[in-house]
């Protein structure tokens, strides 16, 4: 799982790792976007987009397959959710946290390209409100860095 504030590097960071671990890569943006033509972001849509989510990485982890969970994942509640429904041990199952200084953010997110996201500032200071600290062991990451040590370094805590 890779979490954190929107324009942290999340997406970045897990196209260049799934390659190195042999990962299929879920974004919530992704799925939202090739699902549904207008999102509205209700609770009814997104419980649907996490549903899709965790059906795909059910059946792609049955095939064998390594998997990484790309969103914000702000609440310790849907962290909590998405762990509890995947019934994974702590040995199939890492938390990735993105971090990186507010004014990196924002600048990312003022050139980001039309994609598959639609976070802006507003969004961005929205779900700042609104994260809540991860709870479990997880990894942090300060995508302000190299993204070759981050990787590497992911990499290794992985297979620990």
């Amino acid at each position: 799982m890779v979490c954190g504030y929107p324009g942290t590097g999340k997406t970045t960071l897990a196209n260049e790792l799934g390659p190195l671990i042999n990962a299929v890569i879920l974004s919530t943006d992704k799925i939202r976007k090739e699902l549904i033509d207008k999102p509205t972001y209700s609770k009814q849509e997104k419980k649907l987009i996490y549903d899709v989510l965790i059906l795909l990485t059910k059946y792609l982890h049955n095939a064998g397959k390594n998997c990484i969970l790309d969103a914000t994942f702000y609440s310790q509640e849907s962290r909590d959710d998405i762990k509890k429904r995947l019934a994974l041990g702590d040995d199939q199952f890492n938390i990735v946290e993105c971090i990186c200084p507010e004014e990196l953010i924002i600048s990312r997110l003022q050139k980001r390209k039309k994609g598959y996201s639609d976070a802006d500032e507003p969004i961005y200071r929205k779900i700042k409100e609104k994260y809540q600290p991860i709870q479990e062991k997880h990894i942090i990451v300060n995508t302000s860095q190299s993204l070759k040590n981050i990787v590497a370094e992911i990499t290794n805590k992985i297979k620990k």
